[in-house]
């Protein structure tokens, strides 16, 4: 079940990908997932909107400085032509993939009728998909397209998208196994995911509720799909990618990673964080990957609640060093995380609403 996967001129290294999440994936947190195993990574959505392209905001998530190809940028907005200048933008500047947000469910995305509100005007959403392709297709750009299972349960018409995206050209489409009408409540189903491989010809990836490589195997059995995409499960814990390579390739859970491993993949994490955000921003915004870091580790609440009040980047990294060379005092492998139920749904309200 673990494969390289063809994408347009690319072959991606495996069948494991990380899932565009608004103020997570940022290019630090994409390198590192693929450092640690993921096959392909999405950038968060940037927007089409011409005047918003020069902001700062816009110009770091459109930031490629090191990253290895292939370059995947994922573009949101309403407009066809819009959308087809903003594939061209992100290509002049080093996208090589360009993918369509038919998926995010967030308020402040689907009240402009952009993201998973595309799906409720299908015209309108395979002309922004017409338009992309046609805008890529000259400089040999492969675009991929990102959807739910649909609207609301009534209204679950992925299937009709995949089938006519397919057609307009898309190379790729995943599917996230959930309504926009769920959000991320509930529970992922991938039935709607599974017909949709049946019919189509270009690949297929689940997405929604692929938290350990037990779920990864039974999703790509139960689908047939040609890969996953793995979202929440991957913050704080980005080495789950080689976790579920590991079992689809042996059929058995490899050893936790050392604390002194989590150690330098975290401390590097937060260095390439901080050079991209400058401290006064990185501090802040670096809270979050710290917090998922810690969550459920000993000790990593009062951690969690110190970093919360450091403004400064070296204290920043001297506290979350100091915080593991204890760990690895008592323990060689990193223990695996309690926590309870409700910290868990609290932790992760925060930012999976902005998940594309």
């Amino acid at each position: 079940m673990l494969k390289p996967l063809r994408l347009g001129a690319f072959t991606l290294p495996n069948n494991l990908f990380v899932a565009p999440m608004a103020g997570v994936t940022d290019r630090p947190f994409r390198m590192l997932c693929r450092a640690l195993g993921a096959g392909h990574a999405v950038s968060e959505m940037v927007t089409s909107k011409r005047e918003l392209w020069h902001t700062l905001k816009t110009s770091r998530r459109a930031d490629h400085a090191g990253e290895p190809g292939p370059i995947a940028v994922q573009i949101a907005g309403v407009d066809p032509a819009e959308m087809a200048e903003a594939a061209l933008y992100n290509i002049d500047r080093g996208a090589q993939i360009i993918d369509i947000n038919m998926g995010c469910p967030a308020k402040k995305v689907c009240k402009v009728w952009a993201g998973s509100a595309l799906m409720q005007n299908e015209r309108l959403a395979l002309a922004i998909v017409d338009a992309v392709v046609a805008a890529c297709a000259p400089r040999n750009v492969p675009v991929t397209l990102k959807m739910r299972t649909g609207w609301c349960a009534a209204v679950k018409n992925a299937p009709l998208l995949a089938r006519a995206a397919q057609e307009a050209g898309i190379a790729m489409l995943t599917v996230h196994g959930r309504t926009r009408e769920q959000g991320y409540g509930g529970a992922a189903e991938h039935d709607t995911v599974a017909a949709i491989k049946a019919e189509l010809r270009i690949p297929v990836v689940a997405n929604g509720d692929i938290t350990s490589p037990e779920r990864a195997a039974e999703v790509l059995r139960a689908t047939g799909c040609d890969a996953v995409m793995i979202g929440r499960a991957a913050q704080g814990r980005p080495w789950i990618f080689g976790d579920i390579a590991h079992f689809l390739a042996h059929g058995t859970h490899r050893l936790p990673p050392t604390v002194a491993e989590v150690r330098g993949w975290l401390l590097e994490h937060l260095d390439d964080h901080l050079a991209l955000y400058g401290e006064f921003t990185g501090v802040r915004s670096a809270r979050k990957h710290i917090g998922w870091a810690v969550r459920g580790l000993p000790g990593g609440e009062a951690l969690r609640q110190r970093i919360n009040v450091l403004d400064e980047a070296r204290a920043q990294l001297e506290a979350l060093a100091t915080f593991f060379d204890a760990l690895a005092a008592t323990h060689e492998r990193l223990p695996l995380p309690v926590m309870a139920a409700a910290n868990d749904q609290a932790h992760d309200h925060d930012t999976e609403a902005l998940a594309a």
